[in-house]
């Protein structure tokens, strides 16, 4: 599970930007919605509110950026336009098994020839918890060839081996781990952390996942159908029909889903209305379409323990279904899948019912700074209690919210109208 996410100097976070998974002490209220892992509460379920490019997608392509590094995926990593910094840092604290890590590197995107400077700096360290709310941190390696320390905990020879490392990559991926074991260790367990998170946004969703377990009939089928079936109340099954092909002529209505590896099989998705098999792609709703692509990620979440990151996860989808996805992460039931999501529906803003006020954060820009905070650390008195956090929201006590002035934009369209 993600323990928290540090971004500095990342599209448009200019300075650092930090949001902490991990359950704050003082709040009692709703542990089920806390579980235990790797010594350490961590928050089975976090979402972040704002308005338009204050930074809340920003956290998530952080996520998805630590994600593909670890994955030794190549990734592109935008700078902040504003600051003339070329070195962008993102770094991620996870607990894996028994024990909990933080991993950090530090990527220049200076060009040299044809290549960018590229790695600079990483550190992996193991987390432990004091006792006293604070946390502990133990170096296992340091490559950092900005301040020139080179680190492998209990190994010399990897400690020297870390200077000779090329920036082209991390080291987990430019060391031979078969030659050392304790670098292979760490590979493990970074890489392992990396696929256990899946990164969505719910404007363009593979629909791979759901074709495969309705396609091969896979175990969490059942669970699958049945979450698609919660979503559009008509709908009596749903199923992979390999009867059905593409028509000659036909293009999708809307670009939901991210084309699968065979794009003929998305046309068989076929749901049952009444008795009668329709092709879903032409007949179902936007929202029971990304419906049938996200529910694989969610149950596959829940039944292995995985993370799942969410772009705008109220997109189409009926409050009370959100409402409900976020319940099945926060069940007593749940003791490792967590889901961090962006929203705009102000209906979960729920601390009576839903959530923690430490599970609630706000993006928000102030100056040309970004900023991001989680319910509980705001010090007005609106975030104290667990009244109507909705009423404050809405009158901007959270964060500047976006005042469209409609009325000026018609009278200026009459204006000049008459001058016409």
């Amino acid at each position: 599970m993600i323990l928290g996410i540090k971004i500095k100097n990342f599209l448009v976070f200019g300075g650092e930007g930090e949001m902490s998974l991990a359950a704050h002490p003082q709040i009692k209220k709703f542990y089920s919605n806390v579980a235990e892992s790797g010594g350490f509460s961590v928050l089975k379920s976090a979402c972040i509110y704002g308005a338009n490019n204050v930074g809340k997608t920003c956290m998530l392509r952080a996520v998805a950026a630590v994600k593909a590094v670890l994955s030794d995926i190549d990734c592109a990593f935008p700078v902040n336009i504003f600051t003339g910094d070329p070195v962008c840092t993102l770094g991620i604290s996870f607990t894996s098994g028994e024990g909990a890590y933080s991993y950090e590197f530090s990527y220049d995107t200076t060009r040299e020839g044809d290549r960018e400077r590229g790695f600079v700096s990483e550190r992996f360290c193991r987390l432990s918890a004091d006792g006293s709310g604070g946390v502990t941190q133990s170096e296992i390696f340091v490559r950092d060839t900005l301040s020139g320390r080179y680190f492998f905990e209990g190994d010399g020879e990897l400690g020297a081996l870390m200077e000779l490392l090329s920036c082209s990559n991390i080291a987990i991926f430019t060391a031979n781990d078969k030659k050392y074991p304790a670098l292979a260790r760490c590979r493990r367990i970074l890489t392992s952390f990396a696929q256990s998170v899946e990164v969505l946004d719910m404007n363009n969703i593979p629909i791979d996942k759901t074709l495969a377990v309705l396609k091969n009939n896979l175990a969490i089928r059942e669970r699958t159908v049945e979450l698609i079936k919660l979503a559009d109340l008509d709908i009596d099954d749903y199923i992979y029909s390999p009867a059905i092909a593409r028509p000659a002529s036909f293009h999708p209505q809307e670009n939901i889903f991210a084309l699968p590896d065979c794009p003929e099989d998305m046309y068989r998705l076929t749901s049952v209305h009444r008795g009668r098999e329709v092709r879903s792609l032409t007949f179902d709703s936007t929202g029971t379409k990304k419906m049938v692509a996200i529910a694989s990620y969610i149950i596959e979440a829940l039944t292995e323990g995985k993370i799942l990151v969410v772009d705008e996860m109220d997109s189409s989808l009926h409050f009370k279904l959100t409402r409900a996805i976020v319940s099945l992460f926060n069940n007593e039931l749940n003791s490792a899948a967590q889901l961090i999501f962006t929203v705009h529906d102000a209906t979960l803003l729920d601390c009576a019912k839903l959530f923690r006020r430490d599970q609630i954060w706000f993006a928000s820009r102030e100056g040309e700074e970004v900023k991001l905070r989680s319910l509980m650390s705001l010090s007005r008195p609106e975030a104290r209690g667990d009244g109507d956090v909705l009423e404050h929201y809405k009158s901007g006590a959270f964060g500047s919210l976006p005042e469209p002035d409609l009325i000026s934009v018609l009278l200026s369209e009459e204006e000049g109208s008459d001058e016409g």
